[in-house]
C-alpha cells in the first residue's frame, strides 16, 4: 500500500495551474531580487517597531533608511 501525501498533491496542482510562470521563472534571466531585498528591508524595520506606530512612522523609516 502506498502512502498518500496530500500535501505533494496540493503543491503538483498549484505547480500545474501556474506552469507558464513557473517555467518563466526557472528560464528567464530576470529575478526579483533587488525588489525582495526591499521588501525584507521594509518587513524588518517594521517588526522593529513592533506594532507601536502607524503607517505614517514606518513611511518615514522607509524614506530616511
Amino acid at each position: 500500500m502506498r502512502p498518500t501525501l496530500p500535501s505533494l498533491h496540493t503543491l503538483a496542482a498549484a505547480i500545474d495551474r501556474d506552469r507558464d510562470a513557473v517555467i518563466a521563472g526557472l528560464t528567464l534571466p530576470w529575478n526579483s531580487g533587488v525588489v525582495e531585498g526591499h521588501v525584507s528591508r521594509i518587513k524588518m524595520l517594521n517588526r522593529q517597531m513592533l506594532g507601536r506606530a502607524g503607517l505614517q512612522l514606518l513611511r518615514e523609516r522607509v524614506l530616511l533608511a
